[in-house]
């Protein structure tokens, strides 16, 4: 049989890498999307040196037909997607009044526009199996707004609601859709390592036993 496959939508030397190889340690092929190409090459080859299937390819998250460009090409080339982890987001300050509708829709084109489009690409197959697994990474502050990340605020808060009715109306064809809110400012060292976060994501793959995990 086969590896089965996890894609990772927002590749980066966080949470995205470290849920790459917890994935990749248990078994899976991986599949990292990033804008940049250098980056893609450096974080593939230490995946590869920890002994993982590993493969980069480039898009913008915040472009459907890049994404869908994507992963047309990762279906021909590596098959279906088992695991879909969207992790892409802008991180930018600033205040609500600060904010313009044309800066607003761009970043929410990457906090929930790739996210949803990234999950529309794979949910046929999974349909189709009747099984399969998306995991968004969310933020506490969709939940507790910063007036300083407005921007972020409320990208996080519509990510979150997509992840949770997504999770409704999939979970009857054996697809589980869940979310990680994470409380803090990922950094090693801290109670918000990325390698003990990306523990929590593998649990919920496995156990399957609630859509929002808040860390």
């Amino acid at each position: 049989m086969s590896k089965k496959l996890a894609v990772i939508v927002g590749a980066g030397p966080g949470v995205g890498n470290h849920v790459a190889k917890k994935f990749g340690l248990n078994g899976f092929r991986i599949i990292l999307i990033s804008r940049s190409l250098n980056s893609l090459n450096t974080y593939v080859d230490a995946l590869r040196s920890e002994g993982i299937e590993a493969y980069g390819i480039t898009a913008d998250a915040g472009s459907a037909e890049s994404l869908e460009q994507a992963f047309d090409q990762i279906k021909q080339s590596y098959g279906v997607t088992d695991v879909l982890v969207y992790n892409a987001v802008t991180r930018v300050g600033g205040k609500p009044t600060t904010l313009t509708p044309e800066v607003l829709l761009n970043n929410l084109s990457v906090d929930v526009g790739g996210a949803l489009t990234s999950a529309l690409q794979v949910i046929p197959d999974q349909r189709k199996r009747k099984e399969g697994t998306i995991l968004f990474t969310g933020g506490s502050i969709a939940m507790h707004p910063s007036p300083d990340y407005s921007s972020l605020s409320i990208g996080k808060a519509a990510m979150r609601n997509l992840a949770l009715t997504l999770a409704a109306e999939l979970a009857p064809e054996g697809i589980f859709v869940g979310t990680v809110s994470i409380s803090g400012v990922v950094q090693a060292g801290t109670d918000y390592d990325p390698e003990q976060i990306a523990n929590v994501y593998w649990d919920l793959f496995e156990k399957r036993d609630q859509h929002e995990v808040i860390y």
